[in-house]
């Protein structure tokens, strides 16, 4: 994928933070990208300006990934624009933090929608629609390594994440796409500093070796390696972008 200038790319929940990093980052390599997003569409809309405004091409695209009907008319939406879809990011994602004492059962229906049925909406779609050579990057979370206290519905989430992601790899055989999940650590994004006290973030950001919290950047740069020509040869894996917390 050296020439990524016919190549598309859908980014699940890509308006702002982690996927609005990935988005542009894409666009920058070349990379025509679908922005989805599934609430307020002038982040989404603003971002496409964005990368247009730079010499690349985007559209949007409003989807809740929870419903399989709407992400099936996002999936037909970007072919009928252009042509075929190489790439997928699943990127979207809620976190909302309790103990198992504590979660209600709202809290874990939300997010299994979101965050496990969303990513098998999507991976269904795209297993049957990506263009042989494509790839695929799902988001897990590096809480699957530590297992922190109150993030136990979210971790058992994207746990079973990364299990889809190695089992669809396996899947796809024959078809040259590869499939992997990238699992950030703390990361400076509304979702994860929302609620937390400085003195927690100050603690967090120096649980890593490089003792500071991760940028969207930092992520996106790791997604723009799956997707690249240097990625190839990686199938089937989690990376940890976490600046070696765990």
């Amino acid at each position: 994928m050296s020439d990524n200038s016919n190549k598309v790319a859908i980014v699940t929940g890509a308006s702002r933070g982690i996927g609005a990093a990935i988005a542009e980052r894409l666009a920058r390599d070349g990379f025509t990208v679908v922005i989805n997003y599934s609430g307020d569409a002038a982040p989404a809309e603003a971002l496409a300006s964005k990368i247009e405004d730079k010499g690349g091409r985007a559209l949007t695209a409003k989807a809740d990934v929870s419903d399989t009907e709407a992400v099936r008319r996002m999936f037909d939406a970007a072919e009928a624009a252009f042509g075929g879809i190489d790439v997928l990011v699943n990127n979207a994602g809620i976190m909302t933090l309790s103990s198992l004492a504590d979660s209600t059962d709202a809290l874990f229906d939300r997010q299994i929608a979101i965050n496990l049925k969303g990513t098998f909406n999507t991976l269904r779609e795209a297993a049957k629609r990506l263009r042989d050579g494509g790839r695929i990057v799902n988001f897990s979370t590096s809480v699957v390594g530590l297992k922190l206290e109150t993030y136990g519905v979210y971790a058992a989430t994207k746990a079973a994440v990364e299990t889809l992601t190695a089992i669809l790899s396996k899947e796809l055989r024959g078809r040259s796409i590869t499939v992997n999940a990238v699992a950030p650590g703390p990361t400076a994004t509304d979702l994860f500093l929302n609620g937390k006290s400085e003195e927690l973030i100050a603690r967090m950001s120096k649980m890593n070796p490089l003792e500071r919290l991760g940028t969207p950047e930092d992520i996106a740069s790791s997604v723009a390696f799956l997707t690249g020509p240097d990625g190839a040869w990686i199938n089937g894996q989690v990376l940890r972008a976490n600046g070696g917390m765990v």
